[in-house]
């Protein structure tokens, strides 16, 4: 039997990727679609809702998740504070994968800058830089904030970018830089600035697919669990 999902964001650049894949499965069913014109239809028996939309139909569908007791994939970036306190709230009665990025690259990334901020000590700088193509609306990227956090040191003062006459840096600050151009699919970088050397460590996606490949493992892996806050990292171990 195929896993019935219901896609929320169907219209945008990753819902058309993971229908696209969908498609090529035979092991996998669209049962609904949302979009900004377009709402689930309460009478659909699905499995479990993979979400990529904006922030008002991730609320919308996060809503319907618990009314119907359904897992949900969470790929939106760029929630505020409300939405991101609903979704811990919600995940007390239903199993929630949220990650920025679906990319097992970018989660072997997380794991490496840890170590490296580790070993390499406060004596080293740490900047963030990420590339995206010129239509992506929030900045930074959800997966350049999600990079900061793994570094483990909350405590250190957080920009998003430098201007005017005195951007002299602050000790222990860590920056995130956005660049927006083109059509690029998502560029990170993070580096270690020290004195007479410097440790960069990066990922670049080349392919948009990886993002909806890595959403439907999760989907997927999810249904069935029980009610949870889970990320990419829990869906890695599971198969390692």
């Amino acid at each position: 039997m195929s896993l019935r999902i219901l896609l929320s964001g169907a219209s945008g650049r990753m819902g058309r990727q993971v229908e696209a894949l969908i498609e090529q499965d035979g092991t996998l069913d669209i049962v609904g679609r949302a979009d900004r014109n377009q709402s689930f239809d309460a009478s659909i028996q699905a499995d479990v809702i993979v979400d990529f939309s904006r922030p008002a139909l991730c609320r919308q569908s996060l809503e319907f998740a618990l009314a119907h007791q359904l897992p949900i994939v969470i790929g939106s970036t760029g929630l505020d504070d409300d939405l991101e306190s609903k979704i811990i709230t919600a995940s007390k009665q239903i199993p929630i994968c949220k990650a920025a990025n679906f990319s097992i690259g970018v989660e072997v990334l997380r794991s490496l800058i840890r170590q490296a901020a580790e070993r390499l000590g406060p004596d080293f700088d740490i900047e963030i830089s990420e590339t995206h193509h010129k239509d992506k609306r929030d900045a930074p990227s959800g997966t350049a904030l999600l990079l900061a956090g793994a570094l483990g040191q909350d405590d250190r003062p957080r920009i998003h970018g430098r201007s005017g006459q005195d951007a002299k840096r602050v000790p222990g600050e860590i920056a995130i830089h956005a660049v927006r151009g083109g059509d690029v699919i998502g560029d990170h970088s993070v580096h270690f600035l020290g004195l007479g050397e410097r440790v960069e460590i990066s990922h670049r996606a080349t392919d948009r697919s990886l993002f909806a490949r890595g959403a439907l493992r999760a989907a997927r892996w999810l249904v069935g669990k029980p009610a949870g806050l889970y990320g990419v990292g829990d869906v890695i171990d599971s198969v390692s």
